[in-house]
């Protein structure tokens, strides 16, 4: 099983979905959030999709893209998202690959023997506008993801790009962030003076 590295460039692909044929390249400029969920017909992921779908505006406000995959035919796809709007009243916007061959499951490393030798399991990766692997998170097939958590580290994220800056436990937006700590005795020294609030030297928030 192959896996893919934070901060650098994330493996292309080339598949089959719900809206037709998706690669990697098609979401350059923007970020994308690519997601795996065991199957379809599965009751945690059905709740899963539906915490998508009811955010996808929200991300695409954000200049976000959202893509499914499971190791499901394309039929299986569309069954089960006719099934969610009869029977949940919602519909879902995104595509959902097509990775029978488990050719992205793999390439991604969603694909983890101990949990299942044919499902992938929850894996998420944010990949930024270059086309580079910027986070990921794993959950159990056993518990659904939180996509508020989901959004909170894309507005992080964004937030840490457009600043140069960090951003402490649970920051949401609104909150104070972390400036990056000076790295030469002389940087040290003028710290204080620099206005911001101060714990320590290594330890210094601004509002933005």
């Amino acid at each position: 099983m192959s896996m893919p590295l934070i901060n650098e460039a994330a493996p292309a692909f080339s598949a089959n979905t719900t809206h037709g044929p998706r690669s990697l390249a098609d979401y350059k400029g923007k970020w994308l959030i690519l997601f795996s969920h065991p199957a379809d017909f599965t009751p945690v992921c059905t709740t899963e999709f539906i915490g998508f779908a009811k955010r996808a505006e929200l991300f695409k406000s954000m200049n976000c893209e959202l893509l499914g995959l499971s190791i499901d035919s394309i039929y299986s796809h569309l069954a089960w998202m006719q099934s969610i709007q009869n029977n949940f009243g919602v519909e879902i916007p995104f595509p959902i690959i097509d990775d029978i061959k488990m050719e992205v499951a793999q390439a991604y490393g969603m694909i983890h023997p101990g949990a299942a030798d044919t499902q992938a399991v929850r894996a998420t990766f944010f990949i930024d506008p270059e086309g580079k692997l910027r986070a990921m998170v794993y959950y159990p097939m056993s518990n659904g993801r939180s996509i508020e958590e989901f959004v909170r580290l894309l507005q992080a994220m964004q937030t840490s790009d457009a600043h140069k800056i960090a951003t402490p436990e649970g920051w949401t937006p609104g909150c104070d962030v972390i400036v990056p700590p000076p790295k030469t005795p002389e940087a040290i020294a003028k710290r204080k003076g620099e206005g911001y609030a101060m714990k320590d030297w290594y330890f210094a928030t601004k509002s933005l």
